[in-house]
């Protein structure tokens, strides 16, 4: 007997579908990625490939959801979302039509990636962030371009000398600091968070590409204090639901900068979640209204963890046949083309502290890349 069944939507619907199949729910995953610990997770999958380069599009989105809720022996209670909808609220709202969304509708997530209202917002709070405009700087050294509503930090760009106006784009000042990403479960009943370190794995032309993060960190409790009274003033002002993140970059003399907020469930769920689900039992919780403070009082036990992202920056790779080693996640069908710099796995490690953690992680991120790139290829001879 499941708690319900859930359609999930994202680029990559493993995480979620892997939370809510512990929390004991059945979900029906649409994704762009498709793989195979995905399959084995979900009650059913859908994979929508264009979308991981050309964003979600309505109409093959709905169908997919269609075709899964059809084929599903119980109807949806309703639909959470993952990445790839930040730029997309008109997705959201037609989706909405249909099923209910269980997390933050559209209205808050064209608020939250609409560079003039986040950032006004802001500003009107007293709530510190990189000088941002949505005009190119006169001279580019030293800021950023920024694709508005994007996502896992490959739209990232350092600015040209002369920098020149581009469509859906804004440009921020670079700040110095350590990445500090934490992630709320909010409802008008309650409020928690969770703090992880995060990391960039540089590419070229992509330099702030989302590398890994870790949780169960320890934070100066002042510096806590700060951030929380932040993220309690934006949850109450932008109508926060569910789970979602914000981003932060505390500079060399402790001032936290607010970066970005994402009105969704995000990487950090990797890390933060335990063997019960209880994160997206508490999402549940406070997107149909109770207090999610509750449901993770009730024995909520994260472990100190790690996940990084491995990237097919070696060149496209043909999946080959492996025994993916058991601290592995996001695994492509043998046979599956990953395109150059494209996602391609992702690593585990647990550890005693999160520097032991995040070490570990590294460590096996470039034994992966190496098991996948050195495999037989299908069909072929050793490379």
């Amino acid at each position: 007997m499941t708690a319900g069944t859930v359609l999930i939507a994202a680029y990559s619907g493993r995480a979620l579908a892997a939370s809510a199949r512990r929390a004991g729910y059945a979900p029906l995953v649409v994704d762009a990625c498709g793989d195979s610990d995905t399959r084995a997770i979900a009650t059913d999958v859908r994979c929508l490939p264009d979308a991981l380069h050309h964003g979600f599009r309505i109409a093959p989105l709905l169908d997919a959801c269609a075709e899964l809720a059809t084929r599903s022996a119980t109807a949806p209670i309703g639909i959470v979302l993952g990445a790839g909808f930040e730029d997309q609220p008109h997705c959201i709202e037609k989706l909405a039509e249909t099923y209910p969304v269980l997390g933050c509708p559209a209205p808050v997530v064209r608020h939250c990636s609409t560079p003039k209202d986040l950032f006004g917002l802001l500003s009107h709070l007293g709530i510190p962030h990189p000088e941002t405009s949505l005009t190119p700087p006169a001279q580019g050294q030293g800021w950023l371009s920024k694709l508005e509503g994007g996502s896992g930090g490959t739209h990232i760009v350092r600015c040209k000398p002369h920098p020149t106006a581009m469509p859906h784009r804004y440009f921020q000042r670079a700040a110095p600091g350590d990445a500090i990403s934490a992630l709320a479960i909010t409802s008008p009943k309650g409020v928690a968070f969770a703090f992880t370190r995060q990391w960039v794995n540089a590419a070229p032309r992509r330099p702030y590409r989302y590398g890994g993060a870790v949780g169960n960190i320890e934070i100066d409790a002042e510096l806590e204090a700060r951030l929380v009274d932040t993220m309690l003033a934006l949850c109450e002002a932008l109508k926060l639901v569910g789970l979602v993140s914000f981003d932060f970059l505390v500079d060399p003399g402790g001032e936290p900068l607010l970066v970005d907020v994402n009105p969704r469930p995000g990487a950090s769920l990797d890390v933060l979640d335990d063997a019960q689900g209880t994160l997206f039992k508490a999402h549940m919780a406070a997107v149909q209204g109770d207090d999610p403070v509750e449901v993770l009082q009730s024995g909520w036990a994260p472990s100190t963890l790690a996940a990084a992202y491995l990237y097919a920056d070696r060149g496209t790779l043909t999946v080959p046949d492996i025994a993916w080693p058991e601290w592995s996640s996001d695994r492509p069908a043998p046979g599956t083309v990953i395109a150059e710099h494209d996602p391609l796995a992702t690593a585990f490690a647990e550890g005693a502290t999160p520097e032991i953690a995040a070490a570990l992680c590294q460590e096996r991120l470039a034994a992966l890349e190496q098991m996948l790139y050195q495999s037989p290829k299908i069909g072929g001879h050793p490379s």
